[in-house]
């Protein structure tokens, strides 16, 4: 039986379908694209290994960046509630075109709602 998410996913497979998926959205998005380099494969790679390596696969993540450090990292781009809900909303569309167990699926919709909460940065935008 398999034990971590990645591993019930289906492994890297899942999550560059998934990742993939979202870039494919943000590139065109006019309240995310000016947040990205022109050049998206980077941030692309950065966002599956980390979900990879979170999600309890392998740990190229840390060998190749350091630790996360998800708010340094994203502290110096302005993300606001429009950004929060832009960046949501097209990795939930992602989410729902994988094949996903429902269980799996509600739970890491739910990490992609709080983490993406959580890296809000513009005080005047923080939910209550």
């Amino acid at each position: 039986m398999a034990s971590t998410m990645y591993e019930r996913v289906g492994g890297e497979a899942f999550f560059r379908s998934l990742v993939d998926r979202f870039y494919s959205r943000v590139g065109s998005d006019p309240v995310l694209r000016p947040l990205y380099p022109e050049d998206l494969e980077v941030p692309n790679e950065h966002l599956r290994l980390f979900l990879i390596q979170y999600w309890g696969g392998p740990h190229a993540y840390d060998e190749r960046r350091g630790h996360p450090r998800l708010r340094m990292r994203h502290a110096p781009f302005a993300i606001g509630l429009a950004e929060r809900d832009a960046w949501l909303h097209h990795m939930l569309s992602a989410l729902a075109e994988q094949e996903v167990d429902q269980e799996d699926g509600a739970e890491l919709a739910e990490y992609f709602r709080i983490t993406a909460t959580q890296l809000i940065n513009q005080a005047a935008s923080r939910p209550r």
